[in-house]
């Protein structure tokens, strides 16, 4: 059974057709990337898993329950959250400010009782200390200690993506949606994203869906792929079939 489950999804902007009947399922604890040429439609299944965009047809399951209708913030909710293409983090506070506001769910008293009203023994206290214990842990997951209390303005770039990849798991979600988490990452970087992803899955049990240019990254890490072309599904398997397909080889070398 899948644990989240797109059908038939399709979408137009101003009468261009950027989804046509896109269907796939993921499996729990599955690393499944979707992959294709510029303006193939990646981001905008993100997009539609978000809430961000409302498909004109189609639906989105996430474990058997319909998340089509929900807003970007219910389906954060439900235990999916996402990284997104051009960094969106709070880039004049802290990297332990980001990664406690993307702790905002799980406050029972709110984010500014917790920040505005401690005393030593308030129930707000004793919750901000718990939160805190919790980003802790990703800064040290994500060997973010050197950046713990810079403004992440002044990081670099490939910090500041594992930053926002650490406000992602401080939602603690069950399905994690990456859009091109290694862009602007050094050689380094990107080996070192490639265990961290798979530290996600292994060690946090984390579905990931992952869209991302790099190839080698992707055939690395993926257990299946589903390839997009003018917003249409060209192909679906394992890596090895992938890299053969012919369909897939035209999109992006023009073969065939």
């Amino acid at each position: 059974m899948a644990q989240l489950k797109v059908e038939n999804l399709s979408i137009s902007f101003g009468g261009l057709k950027a989804l046509d009947r896109v269907g796939f399922g993921v499996e729990k604890g599955e690393i499944y990337s979707i992959i294709g040429p510029n303006g193939a439609g990646k981001t905008t299944v993100f997009n539609c898993i978000s809430g961000i965009y409302k498909p004109s047809n189609g639906k989105i399951f996430f474990k058997d329950q319909d998340i089509t209708p929900l807003k970007p913030h219910q389906v954060a909710q439900t235990g999916i959250a996402r990284t997104f293409q051009n960094i969106e983090l709070f880039s004049h506070m802290t990297t332990m400010d980001n990664l406690m506001l993307g702790r905002h769910n799980k406050l029972k008293t709110g984010i500014w009782t917790g920040a505005t009203f401690l005393t030593a023994n308030s129930k707000a206290a004793r919750e901000e200390i718990q939160q805190r214990e919790k980003v802790e842990e990703i800064i040290d997951f994500l060997e973010l200690q050197a950046a713990r209390n810079q403004l992440v303005v002044n990081l670099p770039y490939g910090t500041q993506k594992l930053v926002e990849l650490g406000r992602a798991l401080a939602l603690e979600p069950e399905v994690l949606l990456l859009d091109e988490p290694s862009a602007g990452m050094n050689l380094e970087e990107k080996e070192n994203l490639i265990f961290s992803i798979k530290d996600i899955r292994d060690d946090f049990g984390i579905t990931i869906l992952l869209v991302e240019h790099d190839m080698n990254l992707v055939m690395d890490i993926s257990d299946r792929i589903l390839a997009l072309n003018y917003g249409q599904v060209i192909a679906e398997g394992v890596p090895k079939e992938i890299q053969k397909h012919p369909e897939v080889l035209k999109a992006y070398l023009g073969e065939g």
